[in-house]
């Protein structure tokens, strides 16, 4: 007979009930067997946060543990916590792969049911990068790939702007999957891509025909490129000049890629604007003020030098040097063979 300090547990249902959570937490599987054999068990019953002993088991990846408490006809397998949080949900958000698989086998569980914040478990894995949860989900036939939640972040969206490259290549693969949704301000997931400089994740976005990257991301007028040149992404840039996009767009204020590039210090991307035909290195935005002035103004020596031709002169000037000294030899060396 099982004690717990003198206690017989089998005598007190708070007790058995306790106790069962702790062994469901730990993933004790033959302390879990002997206390669903007790008679005043109640299995599913949840303790002041709303967690059941199945919820406890999934959450914590024991297996085991959560096939012993589905097996009881007593266990509701989608209960959920006092956040919505069921024990799906709890296994996704924490990549528990195995556990995912064993509730996602019965039929009474929605693998599309939403949280508090209207998050699914796809999109809480999509969240986290869990890969493989993403995988086994996706494989579920009535599953919803594509549901935003209550902020209008979808799975992919999530994906994207956490830097999660496979599970956005997961998602792609799917036909019902929007990947220009946005959320608020027009951000889709190609915007995060770019704004955070995720390269080998905008090429995947852009390969996708329906993905604009032309069009503007906000109500002020800032386009992809804007937002790349403006955090320095040199390699988004160049993707981006590839897709025949504006370079010379100005947002509501007048400001270009250029402008904010030369602003920010970024000379790689200043270089690669700079060499562009379609680029007007001197256009001014609302109140005046040129890239040259924005660059001298946070005192990006190096931009001022490339925005005023003085980077091309110092070259022409090496060249000069170099040209001049050589023939300075060669006369010397006349003068020493005569």
């Amino acid at each position: 007979m099982a004690e717990v300090k003198g206690c017989d547990i089998t005598q007190n249902d708070s007790m058995a009930i306790i106790s069962l959570e702790w062994a469901a937490r730990n993933g004790h599987q033959e302390v879990v067997k002997f206390l669903l054999g007790q008679d005043n068990i109640e299995p599913d019953k949840p303790n002041e946060g709303g967690y059941t002993p199945l919820w406890c088991a999934a959450i914590n990846g024991h297996e085991e543990v959560v096939k012993l408490l589905l097996e009881r006809d007593d266990v509701y397998p989608d209960k959920s916590d006092h956040c919505g949080r069921t024990p799906l949900w709890s296994a996704a958000e924490y990549g528990h792969e195995g556990v995912v698989k064993t509730l996602l086998r019965r039929d009474d569980i929605d693998p599309n049911r939403l949280d508090e914040d209207g998050q699914t478990p796809l999109g809480v894995a999509a969240a986290i990068g869990h890969e493989g949860v993403v995988k086994i989900l996706l494989g579920r036939e009535n599953i919803n790939p594509d549901t935003p939640d209550h902020y209008g972040g979808t799975p992919l969206w999530w994906a994207a702007f956490m830097g999660h490259e496979g599970v956005v290549k997961a998602l792609l693969g799917r036909d019902d999957v929007d990947p220009n949704k946005p959320i608020d301000y027009h951000q889709m997931p190609l915007s995060w891509a770019i704004f955070n400089g995720y390269q080998n994740m905008v090429n995947l976005l852009l390969e996708q025909y329906s993905v604009d990257p032309y069009g503007e991301w906000s109500e002020v007028g800032q386009t992809p490129l804007w937002w790349a040149a403006l955090n320095g992404h040199e390699g988004v840039v160049k993707i981006l000049l590839g897709q025949n996009v504006n370079p010379d767009d100005q947002d509501d204020q007048g400001r270009t890629p250029l402008s904010r590039a030369a602003e920010n210090g970024h000379e790689e991307v200043v270089k690669l604007l700079l060499g562009r035909d379609d680029v007007n290195p001197d256009k001014p935005d609302k109140c005046g003020r040129r890239p040259l002035w924005w660059a001298a103004h946070n005192g990006h020596a190096g931009v001022v030098r490339l925005l005023s031709g003085l980077e091309q002169l110092e070259k022409l000037l090496g060249i000069f040097v170099l040209v001049h000294e050589s023939r300075e030899v060669k006369k010397d060396v006349s003068l020493t063979d005569g």
